[in-house]
């Protein structure tokens, strides 16, 4: 198919009161222009073109190895944008579609719908249209007694006659490339807006006798533009829902669907089981048989078969089958833990590589350690790496028990087997199989609280 796509993505976002492009505002962890550019990628459209204009350097950005960009300077209107996109396709011949970069709900199976009527009709432009209950704001679609589209008139422009219609403009078109370049530069900023509509170009077709069809959308919500925050919020409790229901039917458990909030790229195993309050976020994957939540933050983490993680964040790390994690653990980027590994209540683990069947069980902090298998780490234990300017290394072979409240001053080694007794602060290396202890000769004062009394009195 000879198809190219033509994305407007050029305007401020004045109403979100952000300095951050508002196509570039994200929904459910990817940008809305980046779903309008997977739907048209989804219908097969190959060439797409983003008209940039405010925050350009960081729209361009974004679409870098996916689309071309072309700039709009001023924002004069819709058919001006479009004009900008002219040097791009000066030897397209084929089908054009445009699409706006704020309606990231549009689907692919729309774009190709658009499409083959298009085609099927001969028209020279085929407009997507629908119809609202309430059509405040929208273009709407004027049509003879025959039915047949006539033109396109903004609200601002409408009689009042023609602001009754319910049938509105949705912004997305599908033109012959061939001669609509041409056609636009003859449009003129007639209107109320003084700007220059592509709109017209409908008029202006249907007046020479061109085809012009229209489509109506099955479902109105997928061509939801956003222009505020609270427009955004609602887009994405949608798109929130979707993501759900596809989860779902593929054999996710989601316990309490309105309190879990997962993203667009996340990707969960069947007969797994997600808890109310739980978010899941980024390239997240979360293999099969795994409980997850209440309450627990995943943020592109790896997690195996079978783990349970309750009540945690888990940040940038991956974890084989059957680990457990939590409550109230906190897994900081850099982390890679062995199957069955247990991280408990109130611990912390940092760029630590943690072994098969080891345990940082509660009230710990590991940092920047390479532990073994079958390692117990005691409560209260502390891996010291910071020296104020450096940050050092721990390394813990296999089988060894750290006792509680064991202070790890790094850099440091404990060989295989060793012990460390409760309480120790551990400076230099252990041997495997000995038994480290650091700590004062414990001294006891008999009659301490009569003495103490009388000194009162």
């Amino acid at each position: 198919m000879n198809l190219a796509t033509v994305i407007l993505a050029a305007g401020k976002g004045t109403r979100m009161k952000s300095k951050t492009p508002k196509v570039l505002h994200n929904i459910c962890g990817s940008t809305m222009l980046s779903y309008v550019i997977d739907a048209a990628d989804g219908a097969g459209v190959k060439k797409i073109i983003v008209v940039v204009g405010y925050g350009a350097d960081w729209v361009a950005r974004e679409v870098e190895g996916r689309a071309q960009v072309a700039h709009q300077a001023e924002q004069l209107g819709t058919a001006h944008a479009l004009m900008q996109a002219g040097p791009f396709l000066s030897d397209f011949k084929g089908q054009l579609i445009v699409l706006c970069g704020d309606t990231p709900l549009i689907e692919a199976s729309t774009i190709s719908g658009l499409i083959n009527s298009h085609r099927n009709a001969g028209s020279m432009a085929t407009v997507l249209t629908a119809e609202m209950e309430n059509p405040a704001g929208y273009g709407r679609i004027v049509r003879d007694n025959q039915g047949n589209v006539v033109k396109i008139i903004e609200q601002k422009d409408a009689t009042p006659e023609e602001k009754q219609i319910r049938e509105v403009n949705t912004g997305v078109y599908c033109f012959e490339a061939d001669g609509l370049f041409k056609a636009l530069n003859q449009l003129t900023p007639n209107n109320a807006q003084g700007e220059y509509y592509l709109t017209d170009i409908i008029e202006r077709y249907v007046g020479e006798g061109r085809q012009v069809g229209a489509v109506t959308i099955e479902n109105p919500v997928e061509i939801t533009g956003i222009n505020d925050r609270v427009q955004m919020a609602e887009v994405e409790r949608y798109m929130r829902g979707r993501i759900l229901k596809d989860l779902m039917l593929s054999g996710v458990t989601v316990v309490d669907p309105p309190s879990t909030f997962i993203d667009r790229r996340a990707k969960v195993g069947r007969d797994t089981v997600i808890h109310p309050f739980t978010i899941i976020e980024g390239d997240t994957v979360v293999g099969e048989d795994c409980i997850i939540g209440p309450g627990s933050r995943l943020i592109n983490a790896v997690v195996g078969d079978g783990v349970s993680i309750q009540n945690s964040v888990v940040i940038e790390t991956s974890m084989e089958e059957g680990c457990s994690i939590g409550p109230f653990s906190h897994l900081r980027p850099g982390n890679v833990l062995g199957r069955g590994v247990r991280v408990g209540n109130f611990s912390e683990v940092k760029k630590s590589v943690i072994g098969d069947g080891s345990k940082v069980p509660h009230l710990s902090y590991v940092g920047d350690a390479a532990i073994g298998k079958n390692v117990n780490i005691g409560a209260g234990t502390i891996t010291c790496n910071y020296d104020g300017r450096y940050k050092w290394p721990t390394r813990i072979d296999d089988d060894v028990f750290i006792g509680s409240n064991t202070n790890l001053v790094a850099p440091l080694e404990i060989g295989a087997g060793a012990v460390t007794g409760a309480g120790s602060t551990i400076t230099r290396d252990v041997p495997a199989g000995a038994l480290a202890v650091e700590r004062s000769k414990q001294k006891v004062i008999p009659d301490w609280r009569r003495r103490c009394k009388n000194k009162k009195d």
